[in-house]
């Protein structure tokens, strides 16, 4: 009795008032109530669907409503009373849905003999709360194991990342049913292996077990993932022989997996034959175009979901704005924008992180800033969004700010947090805080430091011209040296005119990769300027003869604008006219570069004041940012232009980065209030 008190302390006598309307707000409340109803119930003519109603709605008014229709037993009554199975094992269930493990168990010790679903009930929610070791405690204390507990401790391992163990007990069952099959199917594939779940799938069909529209989901995403082209032709063969074409989930995994076998007409296909076309399928083609670049098709897909009674749910919403990321178009970013506010999605975290990515990759951090402000909730892909965006846009000081506002929000950094606050130092020219970052991340977190972290360090340190100590710093790295850090050493050499050791680390990346074009090229580059033609003939000759092409230089928009430049002082800077010829042929192929094209583009088809933005596949030179903080003088625009590594913000003859991307010094951000 005083146990059944501990579990229920507010059922005594009392408990023929009416409860307080206060009590009625949340789950926990929703629990109380239940609690109460299920101790009254059982005394009552009661069964599990009226509890389960309920609780499953999370409906206290209703709760109370029915509680106050049943007369209040005495104390006597209740230590007689014996409770149905299914009461018990529903006011369970009912608790774990309100997340209260703690009832669910002193629920579960309070039962007179627990059902194998009561065992099963809680090991599936031990496995919710992420308790494993409990749940396998659970397990092996179980008298009698029915599959379905087989089943719920292989489904549980598989949510939980414990895919080997997962493997292991399904090893062990004596029996399985298309439910085990399934599990193992998905927990495989949703833990990165994919092509371990393609052979249980094998071994399911040489077995007999038939497969359910479950299975087939799973498969096909397996077969997505592992590019398995011919098994997913066979299923989707035996799709229609069984008719579950009709499943929309079926469908929505045919597409997707078309769509990643590089195979977008098929899923087009798939798309148009379904003969229920809902907002999964709508989104699986929509991502499935983005995946295969073809984002205006994914733009006119979500558009046409608008116009008809298909509304794109978050993830709908995801894939558009990722396909507005790649057009780098930020008009179409805002009037997905202005969809996702008027479905009540605008504040939806999902959803706010791809506006966040959308806006900075679009040249409008200021925008992403205010998106991220107005988001209630924020988890780690949040704060890595803002804070990579800052560091894209040369803020350096923003990105610091909300590092601190992150740890003062107890949120964990991870990898990606590290390698934006890095890409914010060297774009900033904030060297020592680069050097405090690295430290704090290396000694004092358990972040696993990769090649990208010592190579964006390189890079702060090769940006503020410790050249020396970057190369002694790659030299001494505990990991073992690759391209990729030797690049952004080659990088800086150029930058500091440091031709020595250019070549020595170029020498070294070539022996890492032989074919690695960009080392090449700036090799050659750096021959050029320094009028080393051989030097330059012999590259171009090694590249021909190794097949290996130099990625040409492309970007979207000029007698009067070049009349102009020169009017205000402008003089061509030669020494990025890589090329042997005279003074004058290299002045003329600098006026035409195509940064510079794309400008005078803009100025005859835009209206007056408005942004040009200038999207480029490679570095921007020297020459090209002098020219264009010039045009920014003459022109009421202001021009933001995006190159292979960060924005340029021109605006009045000033350029957002203070000229730091090219060479280090101190570096002051405008001021953010966050």
């Amino acid at each position: 009795m005083m146990r059944f008190h501990a579990v229920f302390p507010n059922l005594r006598c009392s408990c023929t008032r009416s409860f307080p309307s206060s009590w009625l707000s949340s789950s926990e409340t929703c629990t109380h109530l239940s609690k109460h109803f299920f101790r009254r119930a059982s005394h009552a003519t009661c069964d599990g669907p009226t509890v389960s109603g309920h609780l499953r709605n999370e409906n206290p008014d209703e709760t109370r409503e029915v509680l106050d229709k049943f007369q209040c037993p005495d104390v006597r009554s209740f230590t007689k009373m014996i409770v149905d199975a299914i009461c018990w094992n529903t006011m369970i269930k009912g608790c774990l849905d309100c997340m209260d493990l703690t009832t669910a168990e002193e629920l579960f010790d309070e039962m007179p003999e627990p059902s194998v679903v009561s065992w099963t009930t809680m090991i599936n929610g031990f496995f919710r709360f992420g308790q494993v070791e409990r749940a396998e405690v659970f397990f092996k204390q179980m008298p009698i194991r029915d599959l379905a507990a087989w089943n719920a401790m292989i489904h549980g391992y598989c949510e939980n990342a414990k895919v080997d163990n997962a493997v292991k007990l399904f090893e062990q069952m004596p029996f399985r049913n298309v439910i085990s099959w399934t599990s193992m199917i998905g927990g495989l594939d949703q833990n990165g292996k994919s092509e371990e779940a393609l052979n249980v799938f094998e071994r399911m069909f040489k077995s007999s077990v038939v497969p359910n529209p479950s299975t087939l989901t799973c498969a096909l995403s397996a077969c997505a993932n592992a590019l398995s082209f011919p098994l997913g032709m066979q299923i989707h063969g035996h799709v229609l022989k069984s008719g579950f074409c009709l499943s929309v989930f079926v469908c929505a995994s045919l597409i997707t997996f078309y769509a990643n076998c590089k195979r977008i007409e098929k899923a087009t296909q798939v798309f148009y034959e379904a003969v229920h076309r809902n907002v999964v399928i709508c989104t699986a083609l929509l991502t499935g175009y983005g995946l295969n670049g073809r984002h205006e098709d994914g733009l006119k897909v979500f558009n046409d979901m608008m116009r008809t009674s298909v509304l794109p749910n978050q993830s709908s919403f995801v894939s558009t704005l990722n396909s507005c990321c790649s057009l780098e178009s930020l008009d179409r970013g805002k009037e997905v924008h202005a969809s996702a506010v008027k479905l009540q999605l605008g504040s939806d975290v999902f959803v706010g992180n791809s506006l966040v990515v959308m806006y900075s990759k679009c040249g409008a951090v200021d925008d992403a800033v205010v998106v991220f402000k107005r988001l209630k909730e924020k988890n780690i892909v949040t704060w890595n969004a803002i804070i990579c965006g800052c560091a894209q846009h040369g803020r350096g000081m923003w990105a610091m700010e909300l590092f601190s506002q992150m740890i003062r929000g107890l949120v964990q950094p991870d990898e990606i947090t590290l390698t934006g606050l890095l890409s914010s130092c060297s774009h900033s020219g904030m060297l020592q805080k680069g050097r405090c970052l690295f430290k704090y991340f290396s000694e004092n977190t358990s972040i696993e430091l990769k090649h990208e972290h010592y190579s964006c360090m390189v890079d702060v340190l090769g940006r503020c011209g410790k050249l020396e100590e970057a190369e002694d710093f790659v030299r001494n790295m505990p990991l073992k040296t690759n391209s990729i850090v030797w690049l952004a050493l080659l990088s800086s050499c150029r930058m500091h005119s440091n031709l020595d050791l250019a070549e020595r680390a170029a020498n070294y990346i070539l022996g890492l990769e032989p074919h690695c074009s960009a080392a090449y090229v700036l090799l050659s580059n750096f021959y050029a300027s320094a009028n080393r033609w051989g030097d330059v003939s012999r590259l171009r000759v090694t590249m021909r003869d190794k097949g290996i092409v130099k990625q040409p230089g492309r970007s979207w928009k000029l007698d009067s604008l070049n009349m102009k430049l020169k009017e205000l002082g402008y003089v061509p800077n030669k020494s990025f006219s890589l090329h042997d010829v005279e003074d004058e042929q290299k002045e003329e192929s600098l006026f035409c570069h195509s940064e510079r094209l794309a400008i005078a583009f803009a100025l005859i088809t835009i209206v007056e004041g408005s942004m040009i933005t200038v999207m480029k596949n490679l570095c921007i030179c020297v020459d090209r940012h002098s020219a264009i903080k010039l045009i920014a003088k003459i022109v009421d625009h202001e021009i933001i232009v995006r190159d292979s590594s960060r924005f340029h913000h021109f605006r009045s003859g000033i350029c957002s980065c203070g000229d730091n991307w090219q060479r280090g010094h101190k570096f002051i951000s405008p001021v953010m209030n966050l």
